[in-house]
């Protein structure tokens, strides 16, 4: 049987890893700037985080969430202790998609309408209402195309009202910092009109952190940046270090019911386990504290380069933008300088989304290479 052709793929293959690096079967060492899309939080392999998936392994992997699982409920306090967010409540599934999936329905339960404002630029996964509010027509079968999306530029609050005072729209989705699409950000007289609107014609706002989220930004969620307070936040990625887990947090205006949302695996024993030893790890080491330090040595790295015509995003998640298309220039990094980037859908920035345990030394060694591979495309 053929594996179903649908990732291109480097000719790079993974046996192990530790901390930011990645080895191959030859034992080449990869410095991994890039996380497996921002999911390595705390570092390949970290002791902490297998010493607590081996424990529970030991007792008990899985079981329904037909049962108590305390695990969940200490899970909730770790997340509202570092996120400061202690009134909302807490629903875990496994998978960033599933967490939108999640988040538009139940905005559609709260408010009884169909209709989602998202954003140009977008990626908000593959699933069903997922893809349908993802900004890429190329990944929307015909089937997604029953969902009604309205897309809207940001900054524009004219026209974010214009839909709204229809009253037609369950909810508004938007990325603090757009992961696929760029890493471009709305200002920050948007974002707290998008609340301000939402509010007045009885829409949810719902922030998608997957990518941003779990100190990746300097704040434990990005839109932390802000001050608002968003109906629905989506997470995932970062949550488990690698272990498939997601969820959604939730404000109190939004009330619970039996059967409204459900999943299997979501908050099973051995997620809660791995998340759990991230959130350890980010208070105990203050990871997110770091990150800031890092982007500003970064940025000043950045600014020594003449091609590099745009740093963007914020923290860990960050970007180089050139004039140029930069396939080419990661291709050397990976293979000649042995350096895994990011791309996104805009052709000319490198993404740049390291475990948050990356040091000064790391981003020195990147822009050593950097310069070079610059030299030689």
């Amino acid at each position: 049987m053929n594996l179903f052709n649908v990732y291109p793929l480097y000719d790079v293959t993974p046996q192990r890893a530790q901390d930011v690096y990645v080895y191959d079967e030859n034992e080449v060492k990869y410095l991994d700037l890039y996380g497996g899309h921002a999911v390595i939080s705390i570092g390949h392999s970290h002791p902490h985080f297998v010493k607590k998936i081996r424990e529970q392994l030991e007792r008990i992997a899985f079981y329904s969430n037909a049962i108590q699982n305390p695990l969940q409920n200490k899970l909730a306090a770790s997340i509202a202790e570092q996120s400061c967010l202690h009134n909302y409540e807490l629903f875990l599934c496994s998978t960033g998609a599933e967490a939108i999936e999640n988040a538009l329905k139940l905005s559609s339960f709260h408010t009884g309408r169909k209709k989602v404002i998202a954003f140009h630029g977008a990626f908000h996964g593959r699933t069903s209402a997922a893809v349908s509010v993802t900004d890429n027509a190329a990944i929307n079968a015909p089937l997604n195309l029953q969902h009604q999306v309205t897309f809207l530029p940001f900054n524009d609050i004219e026209a974010l009202e214009k839909e709204l005072a229809t009253e037609s729209y369950c909810s508004v989705i938007f990325e603090t910092i757009q992961g696929v699409g760029g890493l471009d950000q709305p200002s920050e007289e948007f974002v707290i009109a998008m609340e301000s609107l939402c509010k007045k014609y009885g829409s949810c706002l719902i922030a998608d952190e997957v990518q941003s989220g779990f100190g990746r930004t300097g704040t434990f969620f990005a839109y932390q940046n802000h001050p608002i307070t968003p109906h629905i936040i989506t997470m995932a990625k970062g949550m488990g270090n690698g272990f498939p887990i997601g969820g959604i947090l939730i404000h109190p205006d939004i009330k619970a019911k039996y059967g409204m949302l459900g999943t299997t695996f979501g908050g099973n024993h051995l997620a809660c386990s791995a998340s759990l030893a991230v959130l350890d790890v980010l208070k105990k080491d203050r990871l997110q504290e770091k990150t800031k330090t890092l982007e500003r040595y970064f940025r000043d790295q950045a600014a020594e380069i003449p091609e590099v015509k745009k740093v963007k995003g914020s923290g860990l998640m960050l970007g180089l933008e050139f004039d140029f298309e930069i396939g080419s220039l990661r291709k050397s990094l990976i293979y000649d300088h042995h350096i895994f980037t990011g791309g996104s859908s805009n052709k000319k920035l490198i993404r740049i989304l390291p475990p948050l345990t990356i040091e000064e030394k790391h981003f020195y060694h990147f822009f050593s290479a950097l310069k070079i591979a610059l030299k030689n495309i």
